[in-house]
């Protein structure tokens, strides 16, 4: 058992919270019971996760997309009333972790997404302060895109969508989990030859297509699925509760 305070000063102070300026709060959104017995931890603080956490005895939601987005609107009303009905309904406390947890060197969204896809990280870049958004590697001795492609699907259990590139034969690889699909020009004029990421935009079609590198949009919600577990699973270890992960079904 923790103290819901512990907890979370621990987790704020791992993720070093306070180095990344965010679109939405880092830590603790919606204070529950002061102690926590089992955690649930999922994606995306959906009412769905919610009634499933609740029903597996949750005393605390851990999530990488949680609430209070910058730019939303700050009235408790509809889905946002439902939400937050249940939560404090049932002393449930929500923690949420956005930039913090993609960024992390070992439990991060994008370094979990290259060891699911048996990637050995050789660097980052991208980010405020070295944060190391993008990952990239140098496989051996490299792979055709149909392989790429399959590697990504037994992995993360759907097949992406692929933009071809230039070269037949991909000897380096960059990823970047969720709605990355910006870094790809960045991606591109570090000289890799192919780029991974969650979602695809209109113009990233033409960007791989005039830069030559291949790109991969994996699903937003299938790459940022490895994150909030590990770190789950690291809050097991440090203090000795329960923990499950809930994976709600996204298309996306």
């Amino acid at each position: 058992m923790a103290t819901l305070r512990e907890l979370v000063d621990y987790t704020n102070t791992l993720l070093a919270i306070g180095r990344f300026p965010d679109y939405c709060p880092n830590g603790l959104q919606v204070e529950g019971r002061p102690e926590v017995e089992m955690l649930v931890s999922g994606v995306t603080a959906s009412q769905d996760l919610i009634e499933a956490a609740i029903a597996a005895g949750a005393d605390a939601v851990l999530v990488h997309h949680g609430y209070f987005w910058k730019g939303e609107d700050p009235c408790i009303t509809g889905m946002k009333r439902r939400r937050l009905q249940r939560l404090l309904g049932t002393q449930t406390s929500l923690l949420a972790y956005h930039l913090p947890l993609d960024a992390h060197p070992e439990l991060g969204n994008n370094a979990q997404l290259g060891r699911v896809l048996g990637f050995e990280t050789r660097g980052t870049f991208g980010g405020d302060d070295g944060a190391g958004f993008v990952h990239y590697a140098y496989p051996e001795p490299g792979m055709d895109a149909a392989a790429l492609a399959e590697r990504i699907r037994c992995a993360l259990g759907r097949t992406p969508l692929h933009i071809p590139g230039a070269h037949e034969v991909i000897r380096s690889v960059g990823w970047c989990t969720g709605a990355a699909q910006s870094w790809i020009e960045a991606a591109a004029g570090r000289g890799l030859e192919a780029f991974i990421s969650g979602e695809i935009s209109e113009q990233t079609v033409h960007v791989a297509r005039e830069c030559g590198i291949h790109y991969f949009a994996a699903g937003h919600h299938a790459t940022e699925r490895f994150g909030v577990q590990a770190l789950g699973n690291h809050l097991v270890e440090r203090f000795s509760i329960g923990h499950r992960f809930i994976d709600i079904e996204n298309p996306v």
